[in-house]
């Protein structure tokens, strides 16, 4: 008789890692084994939850949401199980994280050191890629964004506030001038973060301000890119204050119309609805959230 709990646990390890022979050696089963616990769910279930050829393995629509079911499940007792030990309530094992390139920075890495030193049974897998990620599918424990779609089955919790510039090199504003009013920045050439400004437009003054209708020049949801180029001079980028301060100080950019309200967005965190956190996904959550997370950062 199959285990059906060891085969849960072998299926959620082949859908996030879509190898059958690592899980097999991960888990200490012939492949064959591995086979037959995932078989045996899909027979218990009456669907297909993975998609499998020669090279690929893939969850089906069913298998998402299956696996995000039963994530709940192996967690809950992941955590029951970890009670029973002396190191309970320590947070330990790999932190799957997606977040925007220009989190890649100083002060950023800074957090993660402390963090770190804090929890060292914690260790990190960071994506930067800056793309649309299917949390669920790909097995991400935490998302941190400051513009998405909320999509089913995620929560969002806000655990700072970004303030944005408008920045620009100063080679490039020697030539084309040095705004006085934001009327001198209709149809100027944009460096646009295709997530909120892909048109070109921005509010600045709060929600009763008034939009500033830019020219994309160079449209990307890459912010590493856009902040290069405003760096080599080829027009005007929106930043966070805490990706462009650097460049402000050593004289690279110049802030534009400081005075202005230009637009504030939250960081929020995004992981998937579960009534149970693992503790490295929530002692994080609760470091960020903290004195000596992003409010210690982004002073």
């Amino acid at each position: 008789m199959m285990d059906t709990l060891l085969s849960l646990r072998v299926f959620a390890e082949v859908a996030e890692h879509k190898n059958f022979s690592a899980v097999a050696e991960r888990l200490g089963l012939s492949p064959a084994m591995t086979t037959k616990h995932v078989k045996h769910i899909e027979a218990r279930v009456g669907a297909r939850l993975l998609n499998r050829n020669s090279r690929n393995v893939s969850l089906t629509e069913a298998g998402a949401q299956y696996l995000q079911t039963i994530r709940r499940v192996l967690d809950a007792l992941s955590e029951a199980e970890a009670q029973l030990t002396t190191d309970s309530m320590s947070p330990r094992g790999t932190l799957k994280m997606s977040m925007p390139v220009w989190m890649s920075n100083p002060a950023f890495a800074k957090l993660l050191t402390t963090y770190n030193q804090q929890n060292p049974h914690v260790t990190f897998d960071i994506d930067l890629s800056g793309r649309k990620i299917n949390m669920v599918e790909e097995g991400i424990d935490l998302a941190l964004r400051v513009a998405f779609k909320l999509d089913e089955g995620l929560i969002a919790r806000k655990l700072s506030e970004v303030t944005f510039q408008l920045v620009a090199a100063p080679a490039f504003l020697d030539s084309f001038g040095r705004p006085t009013n934001p009327a001198n920045l209709n149809d100027a050439p944009l460096l646009a973060y295709s997530q909120v400004a892909a048109d070109g437009r921005i509010r600045f003054g709060g929600e009763e301000g008034m939009d500033i209708k830019f020219r994309p020049i160079l449209v990307s949801a890459n912010e590493s890119i856009l902040h290069q180029a405003a760096i080599a001079g080829m027009g005007f980028a929106m930043l966070p204050n805490w990706a462009a301060q650097n460049d402000v100080k050593d004289g690279r950019l110049e802030p534009v119309l400081p005075t202005i309200a230009w637009p504030k967005l939250h960081i929020q965190a995004i992981y998937a609805d579960r009534s149970y956190l693992p503790a490295k996904v929530r002692s994080f959550l609760d470091f960020l959230a903290g004195p000596d997370g992003f409010s210690s950062a982004l002073e």
